[in-house]
């Protein structure tokens, strides 16, 4: 194949990045610089900035425990982004859903686009659960409007509801639906700020003890799809 389309697929780089890094001078294929247009195979020996990437069509996906103040994007725009947690055979894996920059916790990246999709698409219904500490005790007359559903811009939204601590500021929060920053303005529009949101579950997955800014390779579990 062309080796900007190989440089795209091992990387996640978009086609013309990939072409302006060959342009450059940086990608090298079998210790010479590549030339635009050049053909390789997965038996040649690609390098972008000295470091091999490989074009294995195996599918991957990982599990990574995303720090606060991360944005879940490539180009951040002066905000540090995802990828700078990952090394560069991780940087084709693409984001299953998102986390705002000023969440944290579980987010899967994945080549799967079965997996990602059957993990997004809302006729699957997977559910999510996340650990939430808003700035203020909610009150009982709030908790059962959030439960029962309040009315956003976009629609309509309910939250599942479960105090972890006794100062009523501290919740669990269970919903299958993943829309931009969805919690933060359901608890909005009943006066709440977000203090604090972490995502502990997402399907099948469980972030369990992974430390934060850590990563791990995981499996495909067939049996949430």
């Amino acid at each position: 194949m062309r080796i900007n389309v190989f440089i795209a697929k091992a990387t996640g780089l978009s086609r013309r990045a990939a072409d302006q890094a060959i342009l450059e001078g940086r990608v090298a294929a079998n210790g010479r610089r590549a030339e635009a247009g050049q053909q390789v195979s997965s038996a040649d020996t690609i390098t972008l900035d000295g470091r091999p990437v490989s074009g294995s069509d195996r599918a991957m996906t990982i599990m990574l425990n995303k720090p606060a103040g991360y944005v879940v994007s490539r180009a951040g725009q002066g905000s540090r982004t995802i990828y700078d947690l990952l090394p560069a055979e991780y940087h084709r894996l693409k984001p299953v859903g998102r986390l705002d920059k000023d969440s944290s916790g579980l987010l899967l990246l994945t080549s799967d686009g079965q997996l990602a999709n059957q993990l997004t698409h809302p006729r699957y219904n997977k559910t999510k659960l996340y650990e939430v500490e808003l700035d203020k005790p909610l009150t009982v007359a709030d908790k059962k409007a959030i439960e029962q559903g309040v009315e956003l811009e976009d629609g309509p939204s309910a939250l599942q509801l479960k105090a972890l601590e006794s100062n009523q500021k501290s919740w669990q929060v269970v919903m299958s639906e993943g829309r931009n920053r969805q919690i933060r303005r359901t608890f909005a529009a009943r006066g709440y700020t977000v203090a604090g949101l972490y995502r502990t579950n997402f399907g099948g997955y469980n972030l369990g003890e992974l430390p934060k800014g850590k990563y791990q390779e995981v499996s495909v579990q067939k049996q949430y799809l």
